[in-house]
Protein backbone atom coordinates (compact mmCIF):
# COMPACT_ATOMS: atom_id res chain seq x y z
CA UNK A 1 0.00 0.00 0.00
CA UNK A 2 2.55 2.41 1.24
CA UNK A 3 4.35 1.58 -2.93
CA UNK A 4 0.81 3.40 -4.17
CA UNK A 5 0.73 6.52 -1.89
CA UNK A 6 4.64 7.33 -2.73
CA UNK A 7 4.05 7.52 -6.40
CA UNK A 8 5.80 10.41 -8.63
CA UNK A 9 2.74 11.58 -9.41
CA UNK A 10 1.37 11.70 -6.03
CA UNK A 11 4.60 13.06 -5.09
CA UNK A 12 4.15 15.99 -7.18
CA UNK A 13 0.58 16.57 -5.60
CA UNK A 14 2.15 16.94 -2.54
CA UNK A 15 5.01 19.24 -4.03
CA UNK A 16 2.16 21.17 -5.28
CA UNK A 17 0.16 20.85 -2.00
CA UNK A 18 3.44 22.31 -0.15
CA UNK A 19 3.62 25.83 -2.74
CA UNK A 20 -0.17 26.87 -1.44
CA UNK A 21 1.16 28.71 1.97
CA UNK A 22 4.31 30.36 -0.03
CA UNK A 23 2.05 31.55 -2.65
CA UNK A 24 -0.31 32.91 -0.36
CA UNK A 25 2.08 34.42 1.36
CA UNK A 26 3.51 35.85 -1.62
CA UNK A 27 0.44 37.44 -2.56
CA UNK A 28 0.03 39.17 0.92
CA UNK A 29 3.23 40.71 1.07
CA UNK A 30 2.88 41.69 -2.88
CA UNK A 31 5.78 39.66 -4.14
CA UNK A 32 3.55 38.56 -7.26
CA UNK A 33 6.45 38.09 -9.79
CA UNK A 34 7.43 35.87 -7.54
CA UNK A 35 3.66 34.26 -6.62
CA UNK A 36 3.28 33.64 -10.68
CA UNK A 37 6.64 31.67 -10.79
CA UNK A 38 4.82 29.59 -8.06
CA UNK A 39 1.56 29.12 -10.19
CA UNK A 40 3.37 28.44 -13.10
CA UNK A 41 5.19 25.80 -11.11
CA UNK A 42 1.87 24.39 -9.68
CA UNK A 43 0.26 24.01 -13.13
CA UNK A 44 4.01 22.70 -14.36
CA UNK A 45 3.15 19.87 -12.10
CA UNK A 46 -0.37 19.50 -12.06
CA UNK A 47 0.40 18.68 -16.06
CA UNK A 48 3.34 16.56 -14.88
CA UNK A 49 1.69 14.25 -12.32
CA UNK A 50 -1.36 13.48 -14.65
CA UNK A 51 1.08 12.20 -17.27
CA UNK A 52 3.22 10.15 -15.04
CA UNK A 53 0.07 8.98 -13.38
CA UNK A 54 -0.74 7.34 -16.88
CA UNK A 55 2.52 6.67 -18.73
CA UNK A 56 4.28 5.14 -15.54
CA UNK A 57 0.62 3.48 -15.09
CA UNK A 58 0.93 5.05 -11.43
CA UNK A 59 -2.62 6.03 -11.19
CA UNK A 60 -3.95 5.94 -7.50
CA UNK A 61 -6.85 6.72 -5.38
CA UNK A 62 -5.22 8.86 -3.48
CA UNK A 63 -3.99 10.52 -6.81
CA UNK A 64 -7.67 10.41 -7.57
CA UNK A 65 -8.62 12.55 -4.94
CA UNK A 66 -5.73 14.43 -4.08
CA UNK A 67 -5.21 16.09 -7.58
CA UNK A 68 -8.32 17.96 -7.65
CA UNK A 69 -8.25 18.76 -3.77
CA UNK A 70 -4.83 20.31 -4.08
CA UNK A 71 -5.78 22.19 -7.66
CA UNK A 72 -9.15 23.55 -5.79
CA UNK A 73 -7.30 24.70 -2.86
CA UNK A 74 -4.47 26.59 -5.21
CA UNK A 75 -7.44 27.67 -6.99
CA UNK A 76 -9.66 28.82 -3.96
CA UNK A 77 -6.94 30.35 -2.24
CA UNK A 78 -5.79 32.45 -4.94
CA UNK A 79 -9.37 33.87 -4.90
CA UNK A 80 -9.49 34.54 -1.69
CA UNK A 81 -5.80 36.43 -0.89
CA UNK A 82 -6.34 38.62 -4.31
CA UNK A 83 -9.64 39.75 -3.13
CA UNK A 84 -8.72 40.95 0.41
CA UNK A 85 -5.65 42.24 -1.56
CA UNK A 86 -8.63 43.94 -3.78
CA UNK A 87 -6.96 42.96 -7.09
CA UNK A 88 -10.15 40.31 -7.47
CA UNK A 89 -14.00 41.59 -6.97
CA UNK A 90 -14.96 39.92 -3.21
CA UNK A 91 -18.52 39.52 -4.97
CA UNK A 92 -16.80 37.21 -7.80
CA UNK A 93 -14.89 34.81 -4.94
CA UNK A 94 -17.81 34.58 -2.72
CA UNK A 95 -19.23 33.79 -6.29
CA UNK A 96 -16.47 30.97 -6.97
CA UNK A 97 -16.18 29.96 -3.22
CA UNK A 98 -19.86 29.02 -3.39
CA UNK A 99 -20.28 27.17 -6.10
CA UNK A 100 -17.62 25.25 -4.77
CA UNK A 101 -19.56 24.61 -1.53
CA UNK A 102 -22.41 23.85 -3.47
CA UNK A 103 -20.90 21.35 -5.52
CA UNK A 104 -19.37 19.94 -2.84
CA UNK A 105 -22.00 20.19 -0.04
CA UNK A 106 -24.51 18.15 -3.05
CA UNK A 107 -21.40 15.30 -3.24
CA UNK A 108 -21.59 14.94 0.47
CA UNK A 109 -25.02 14.10 0.65
CA UNK A 110 -25.13 12.05 -2.45
CA UNK A 111 -22.15 10.11 -0.77
CA UNK A 112 -24.04 10.03 2.56
CA UNK A 113 -27.38 8.69 1.12
CA UNK A 114 -26.76 6.57 -1.59
CA UNK A 115 -22.86 5.90 -1.22
CA UNK A 116 -19.69 7.14 -3.73
CA UNK A 117 -21.40 8.16 -7.06
CA UNK A 118 -18.87 8.83 -9.86
CA UNK A 119 -19.95 12.24 -11.36
CA UNK A 120 -16.89 13.05 -13.73
CA UNK A 121 -16.50 16.87 -14.52
CA UNK A 122 -18.55 18.52 -17.34
CA UNK A 123 -17.07 20.36 -20.18
CA UNK A 124 -18.68 23.68 -18.23
CA UNK A 125 -16.65 22.68 -15.29
CA UNK A 126 -13.22 22.49 -17.32
CA UNK A 127 -14.22 26.12 -19.14
CA UNK A 128 -15.13 27.55 -15.85
CA UNK A 129 -12.13 26.11 -13.97
CA UNK A 130 -9.99 27.41 -17.29
CA UNK A 131 -11.48 30.81 -16.91
CA UNK A 132 -11.25 31.14 -13.47
CA UNK A 133 -6.87 30.48 -13.53
CA UNK A 134 -6.80 32.30 -16.51
CA UNK A 135 -7.97 35.22 -14.16
CA UNK A 136 -5.90 34.89 -11.52
CA UNK A 137 -2.83 34.58 -13.88
CA UNK A 138 -4.00 37.28 -15.70
CA UNK A 139 -4.53 39.61 -12.38
CA UNK A 140 -0.59 38.04 -10.90
CA UNK A 141 0.72 39.13 -14.16
CA UNK A 142 -0.83 42.71 -13.73
CA UNK A 143 0.47 43.43 -10.99
CA UNK A 144 4.02 42.17 -10.82
CA UNK A 145 5.07 43.72 -14.34
CA UNK A 146 2.57 47.01 -13.35
CA UNK A 147 0.61 46.76 -16.27
CA UNK A 148 -2.60 49.13 -15.66
CA UNK A 149 -3.65 49.09 -19.35
CA UNK A 150 -4.81 45.32 -17.97
CA UNK A 151 -7.71 46.90 -16.21
CA UNK A 152 -10.07 46.43 -18.76
CA UNK A 153 -9.25 43.26 -19.94
CA UNK A 154 -9.13 42.06 -15.80
CA UNK A 155 -12.64 43.51 -15.20
CA UNK A 156 -14.44 41.53 -18.37
CA UNK A 157 -12.66 38.32 -17.23
CA UNK A 158 -14.36 38.69 -13.60
CA UNK A 159 -17.50 39.32 -15.55
CA UNK A 160 -16.53 36.09 -17.68
CA UNK A 161 -15.60 33.93 -14.51
CA UNK A 162 -18.87 35.15 -12.91
CA UNK A 163 -21.08 34.16 -16.07
CA UNK A 164 -19.41 30.64 -16.37
CA UNK A 165 -19.60 30.01 -12.99
CA UNK A 166 -23.19 30.31 -11.98
CA UNK A 167 -23.83 28.39 -15.59
CA UNK A 168 -21.79 25.50 -14.59
CA UNK A 169 -23.08 25.62 -10.94
CA UNK A 170 -26.46 25.79 -12.12
CA UNK A 171 -25.51 22.75 -14.94
CA UNK A 172 -24.02 20.58 -12.66
CA UNK A 173 -27.16 20.65 -9.93
CA UNK A 174 -29.72 19.90 -12.73
CA UNK A 175 -27.27 17.18 -14.24
CA UNK A 176 -26.50 15.40 -10.77
CA UNK A 177 -30.46 15.88 -10.16
CA UNK A 178 -31.45 14.00 -13.39
CA UNK A 179 -29.08 11.10 -12.63
CA UNK A 180 -30.08 10.54 -9.34
CA UNK A 181 -33.85 10.70 -10.15
CA UNK A 182 -32.98 8.03 -13.20
CA UNK A 183 -30.63 5.83 -10.85
CA UNK A 184 -33.29 6.00 -8.25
Amino acid sequence: MAGRILTVPNQLTFLRLGFLPFFIVLIFYERYAWALLILLLAALTDGMDGLLARSLNQKSSLGAYLDPIADKLLLSSSFVALALGGQIPRWLTILVLGRDVLILTTAAVILLASGYRHFPPSIYGKITTGAQIFLVFVVLSAEAFQLPEMAMLRQGLAYLVAGFTVFSGFHYSVVVARRIHHQS
